[in-house]
């Protein structure tokens, strides 16, 4: 009999199905990233991996699994991370492969293409890539930016969904990882990161 470590035993006590129903537990937005391919065709994918990663330097970031045809595309080249609105729900489906009878409507920025009625949009040019297992983390540095007041079209538990009411409480004007606060503040038991 072979010892394996508790590392090993718990990756291999990890179900897929379980680990991906737990992810989709933490509700997050809908992109669709978009860029121009060699021979400039516009290209674009239903993205929900979708992270802001600084202000100094303005980063962001999307995951695809490296299977997805959009992986190819975007090594070093620039792209737009559109932020759906609630009512793009057909856009969403279209770039996840079920396909809209006509086209979404876009324009080309210089040559990266953007989605017209979306909540928000940041267009990023290569800043690098990422080993995820089998995604790869893309992340762009932000070089310019549009934002709206549409809501935002959101994905939780495997389903389409869209901003519900305001819960109750203090409202938050800022991150609890602002320079101004920390994110145990208050806390009697928790420590501050130092």
């Amino acid at each position: 009999m072979t010892a394996t470590s508790s590392t090993e035993t718990t990756l291999e006590a990890i179900d897929p199905r379980q680990l991906r129903n737990t992810f989709g537990t933490f509700a997050t937005g809908v992109t669709v990233v978009t860029t121009t391919g060699a021979d400039g065709v516009p290209h674009g994918a239903t993205v929900n991996a979708f992270t802001a990663v600084s202000l100094d330097p303005p980063l962001a970031q999307v995951t695809l699994t490296r299977q997805s045809k959009a992986a190819k595309y975007l090594e070093n080249s620039h792209f737009a991370i559109n932020i759906l609105a609630s009512d793009q729900l057909d856009v969403a489906m279209h770039f996840a492969g079920r396909p809209m009878e006509q086209d979404p409507d876009f324009v080309l920025d210089g040559d990266v293409p953007i989605l017209n009625g979306s909540a928000a949009v940041l267009e990023c040019k290569p800043w690098n890539i990422y080993d995820g297992g089998d995604h790869i983390i893309v992340v762009g540095e932000v070089t310019r930016l549009d934002y709206t007041t549409k809501p935002p079209l959101l994905f939780y538990s495997g389903k389409f969904r869209e901003v519900g009411n305001f819960c109750e409480g203090t409202p938050w004007d800022h991150s609890a990882d602002s320079l101004s606060s920390g994110w145990f503040d208050g806390a009697k038991c928790f420590k501050k990161f130092s």
